[in-house]
């Protein structure tokens, strides 16, 4: 359980920076070369996701929306300097829960 939140909080950073790359060069007029990084920074994403204790890569990806999307209202404040609403924690409260049904719901095999 706990490398499987590990993996996903680094995934969650590592998808997140390497759109914002993307954001900054065509959104923010970035200079071109802002996008290296950010495919980089995507494919360690996708690496990182393999991590997660998980019998079906299709779980994973589901539960791992959950934490990209509370992990994006972070991104939001601390990087982007714009304060989450209720309803932006609301939402992201809501995501991880579903995130936490869908990963660690008991299943007889």
């Amino acid at each position: 359980m706990t490398r499987s939140l590990l993996a996903f909080s680094a995934a969650a950073l590592a998808e997140i920076g390497g759109c914002f790359a993307f954001w900054a060069w065509l959104r923010l007029g970035r200079s071109v070369w802002w996008i290296a990084p950010g495919l980089v920074s995507l494919a360690l994403f996708a690496y990182l996701l393999t991590l997660v204790e998980s019998e079906a890569a299709g779980r994973a990806y589901a539960a791992y929306g959950g934490v990209y999307v509370a992990a994006s209202i972070l991104w939001l404040w601390a990087v982007e300097g714009h304060r989450p609403d209720r309803f932006d924690l609301a939402g992201g409260a809501i995501c991880l829960v579903g995130m936490a049904v869908i990963l660690f719901a008991p299943r007889g095999h």
